[in-house]
């Protein structure tokens, strides 16, 4: 399969965000005692995410999240260890924790805080744009990173996919249609999130992944992203072949993060195809 390899900047929310990145990243620059950390971490045994989103139901990823663009203050004062416990307890696949500061309310002392708390893989869910912050997930405990198609060049994700596989770091390689979902295919991604948002415009569009799940091959996990709230809306993409869901707001605002996590992981998987 071959994607298109034409690529525009993003624009809207995300394209400012990742502007916003780009002076984060030039920040890290300055801090290159993270390669020689990351370089120690990647031989640390560390448990597998894709084994983890392997189950007879649909994977739970559970997202620590403070805030968003789109829906503002969620929860101010979560702790981000606190959550991810709550989580665990209610028997998530692994843990999301936001990392973006800005936007998100999001930090690094987190991602370390929770990936020595909880037994589950830890993701660091960020705008990642460059490789030193592939570094930057590795040494502070990760043991996956998020990409996003739309945010990066095709010449620069293959660069980033090259560069986490050289870590040992797992990677959900994020895709909003078609283009995208071949060209992941085609650099090999085999953990794939369908994310049901545009973050150019923040709008849901739930058909994204009735799309899109149906075009990913079995060997490849499917993540469905956004927009999960319920039960029910767990078995509407399991019933297309959903191996897990990426579940943040609704988990974040609970009053009772546990008993909401046992409810969205006790859907039943069901092959692609």
């Amino acid at each position: 399969m071959q994607g298109s390899g034409i690529w525009n900047p993003p624009t809207g929310t995300l394209g400012r965000i990742v502007q916003e990145t780009e002076a984060r990243v030039n920040e890290l620059r300055e801090r290159a005692r993270l390669i020689a950390e990351a370089s120690g971490a990647a031989t640390v045994p560390r448990n597998s995410l894709a084994t983890a989103l392997r189950r007879r139901h649909v994977a739970v990823i559970a997202e620590v999240k403070r805030k968003s663009p789109s829906k503002g203050t969620i929860n101010a004062g979560l702790s981000a260890v606190d959550q991810a416990r709550a989580y665990a307890t209610g028997g998530a696949a692994a843990i999301s924790v936001l990392t973006e500061p800005n936007h998100f309310d999001g930090s690094l002392d987190d991602l370390a805080a929770v990936a020595a708390a909880v037994g589950v893989p830890a993701l660091k869910k960020d705008f990642h744009i460059d490789p030193l912050q592939l570094h930057e997930a590795r040494a502070h405990g990760a043991t996956a990173a998020l990409l996003i198609v739309r945010a990066l060049s095709p010449q620069r994700l293959g660069e980033m996919l090259s560069m986490a596989r050289s870590l040992a770091l797992e990677t959900i390689v994020e895709v909003r249609d078609a283009d995208e979902l071949r060209l992941a295919l085609d650099l090999g991604a085999t953990i794939i999130g369908i994310n049901n948002r545009n973050l150019e415009t923040l709008e849901i569009d739930p058909s994204t992944s009735e799309r899109l799940l149906p075009l990913i091959p079995a060997s490849v996990i499917a993540i469905a992203e956004s927009g999960m709230t319920s039960r029910r809306d767990v078995e509407r993409v399991a019933a297309l072949g959903a191996d897990a869901v990426l579940v943040g707001s609704s988990l974040s605002a609970s009053s009772d993060p546990a008993a909401l996590v046992r409810e969205l992981a006790s859907v039943p998987r069901r092959p692609r195809g």
